[in-house]
Order: structure tokens, then sequence, then C-alpha cells
């Protein structure tokens, strides 16, 4: 894991708590960060972007993001004062109280560890018991099978399946629609909150 140039576990600003990672907002001081994780091969094989992205790329979403906080809350994921990824809740419908989640764990040393979930766990309330959101979707490329994992562990359930919506490695492969209730998100998340 890189340490992020200049934030320190003293200074960093926390939004939310999981039970191992916090979540602050994004800065224009991650866009070095984030250009590096979404240019890696090896990361951008599961996002559905597949052009390059420079740093001003970045530095421009970074600034469009303040625009729209009525509809998209970003933040980074942290361990220990650390940078390791990003997650998101997109495009909120107040009306409908729907949205949708997005993650990225840009730095593959922190995959398969667990902080994806508790990440999503600590959204999922905010979404839930603070935005007063009844229902968030997720959207994963087919053979991503540890993000249909971890959806499908923080209680997630399969809506549907776009066919051949993604083409990646010369094929075309088909994308899964998840979804979840409040009231099917509940009991998981007690549960979770039990575990050590």
């Amino acid at each position: 894991m890189k340490k992020h140039a200049k934030t320190k576990p003293s200074d960093t600003v926390v939004f939310l708590k999981g039970k191992r990672v916090t979540l602050r907002p994004v800065s224009e001081k991650d866009a070095p960060m984030f250009t590096r994780w979404v240019n890696d091969p090896e990361v951008r094989r599961y996002l559905k972007r597949t052009l390059p992205i420079t740093e001003g790329a970045e530095i421009e979403w970074i600034q469009k993001l303040s625009k729209k906080q009525d509809n998209d809350v970003v933040l980074v994921i942290e361990v220990k004062g650390v940078p390791i990824g990003i997650m998101g809740i997109h495009g909120i419908n107040w009306h409908n109280r729907t949205a949708t989640t997005g993650a990225l764990i840009g730095e593959k040393a922190c995959w398969g560890k667990g902080y994806g979930t508790d990440a999503k766990m600590a959204v999922l309330d905010y979404a839930f018991n603070t935005l007063g959101l009844r229902k968030i979707i997720s959207r994963v490329i087919a053979f991503n099978e540890r993000s249909l994992a971890y959806s499908l562990h923080c209680g997630y359930l399969v809506e549907g399946r776009l066919k051949g919506q993604h083409f990646k490695e010369g094929k075309y492969h088909d994308e899964i629609v998840l979804g979840i209730f409040k009231e099917q998100w509940l009991p998981k998340y007690e549960a979770y909150q039990k575990k050590k």
C-alpha cells in the first residue's frame, strides 16, 4: 500500500466510519492517486472505462462533484489513514428514494481483505439511515466475481442481467444488475455489526 502524498492519519477528515475503514470526502489532491488507479490495467479490467485518463481529467471530475452534491456522494476509503479506494452513491433520485452505488479498490494489495465489504456496509447505513433512501442498485461486469460476491455478502440480490453489455478483452460480457431494499439489508447489517 502506497502512502498518499500529503495525508497523515492525524489530519484526515472522517465522514463515515466502518469497523475497519474510514471514508472521507474527495480532494483535488487525490487526482494523481485516482489517475494511477484507473489507468492500471489490472484495476481497469473491472471498470467500464477503457480509454486512458489524464490527471487533468481527474481534477475536472473532482471539481464537478462539488456541483452535484445533491445527487452524488463520493468518498475515499482509507485504512489507518492510507487511501485504498473510492466508493460512491450516484444518481440519487429523491422522488423515488433510489440510487446506485459504485466502488473501486485501487490498491491491489488490499483486494480480498474485506475492506470493500466494510466500506459498503458503512455507505449503505448512511444511504438508508441518514439519507432515507429505500433501494440501492449496483452493477457488476459478470466476470468480476469478487465484486459480485461482496455485493451478495452485503445483502444485494440479483435483479437482472444485461446480455453482452460490455466489450472487454476481445469479447462481450454481461452486466449483472443487483438491488437491495433497506428491509432486506437491515438483518445483514445487524449480523455484520455483531461479528468481531
